[in-house]
C-alpha cells in the first residue's frame, strides 16, 4: 500500500516511524512518504496562507501549493495513468464523513491514500473541487469536535487503516476479536496474577471450557455496550443475534431495531 501525508509540519508524523507502523515501512509493507507543503512554494517566505475572502478570523490556506503538492504525489506515483485506480484523497475536516471502524476496513482494501493535512481556518475550497477530477475526494471527521490540524487525526487514520494491511499485525486473529470488528466494544481482558489487590479475575476464565469462555466473552460485549455505546445496539442485524444474545440484551432493556 502507498500512502503520501502532505504537511506543514512533517515532524509531527515522526511517530509513524515506531511501533507496528514503523516495522511495516522498514519491511516494505507500507510505502509511506511525508511532503512538507512549503517545499513546493515559490516565494522567499514559503507562504502556505492568506486571508479570507469575505473577512473573518484567522488565515486559509492557498491553493496553489496544494496543487503543486498533489501533483508532485501524482507525478512520484505514476497515479496519474488512466489505467490505474485514482488515489483517495483524505481531507480531515470537522465537516467531513465520521471515519470508523468500516472506513478503516474499506480503504485498507485500496492502492493509494494521500492525506492533506489542513492548518489554521482550513484549505481553499477550490482546491478540493480542482482534485475531484483526479482523485476520489474524501473529507474526514474523526469526531465531533475540533483539532488545530489534521496531523493527529491523520496520525490516527493511518495507524487505525495500516494495521488491517495484511502482515502489519503479526496474529491477525487478534483483528478479529477487538471493538468495533462485530459491530460492538470488546469484552474486557485479563492476565497474571489471577488475583490481584483482592481483585479475583472472572472465574469462568479458568475454567479452561472454551464454550462457556466465549459465551462469557459476548455477553459482556453486550453489556458493555449497551453501557458505554447504546447507539451501536441500534445498528445491529437482529438475525446476526441468537437467543442468547436477545436474552442478554432484553435483561438489559433492549430490544434489537426499537428506538431507544
Amino acid at each position: 500500500m502507498k500512502l503520501d501525508v502532505i504537511s506543514i509540519f512533517p515532524e509531527y508524523l515522526a511517530a509513524l516511524d515506531l511501533s507496528l507502523i514503523g516495522k511495516a515501512r522498514r519491511d516494505g509493507l507500507l510505502d509511506l512518504t511525508v511532503t512538507d507543503l512549503r517545499e513546493v512554494t515559490t516565494d522567499r517566505h514559503r507562504t502556505v496562507d492568506d486571508t479570507p475572502y469575505g473577512g473573518g478570523a484567522g488565515m486559509v490556506m492557498q491553493p496553489e501549493p496544494w496543487a503543486r503538492a498533489l501533483e508532485g504525489v501524482l507525478e512520484s506515483s505514476d497515479a496519474g495513468q488512466v489505467e490505474r485506480p485514482r488515489p483517495v484523497l483524505v481531507v480531515p475536516s470537522p465537516a467531513g464523513e465520521v471515519f470508523r471502524q468500516s472506513t478503516a476496513y474499506e480503504l485498507a482494501g485500496r492502492e493509494h491514500l494521500v492525506f492533506a493535512c489542513g492548518r489554521y481556518e482550513g484549505i481553499d475550497e477550490r482546491v478540493l473541487d480542482w482534485a475531484h477530477e483526479r482523485f476520489e475526494v474524501r473529507p474526514m471527521s474523526l469526531g465531533d469536535y475540533v483539532l488545530n490540524g489534521g496531523e493527529v487525526a491523520v496520525l490516527a487514520m493511518v495507524e487505525a487503516i495500516a494495521r488491517l494491511v495484511p502482515g502489519v499485525i503479526g496474529n491477525p486473529e487478534s483483528l478479529v476479536e477487538e471493538s468495533h470488528s462485530d459491530g460492538l466494544l470488546e469484552y474486557p481482558v485479563y492476565t497474571k496474577p489471577a488475583l490481584w489487590r483482592d481483585r479475583p479475575i472472572p472465574e469462568v476464565l479458568l475454567s479452561g471450557h472454551h464454550a462457556k469462555i466465549s459465551r462469557w466473552r459476548r455477553d459482556e460485549q453486550l453489556r458493555r455496550t449497551a453501557a458505554r455505546r447504546p447507539d451501536l445496539l441500534e445498528q445491529l442485524d437482529p438475525e446476526t443475534l441468537d437467543k442468547h444474545d436477545l436474552a442478554v440484551l432484553q435483561e438489559l432493556g433492549w430490544e434489537p431495531g426499537a428506538a431507544q
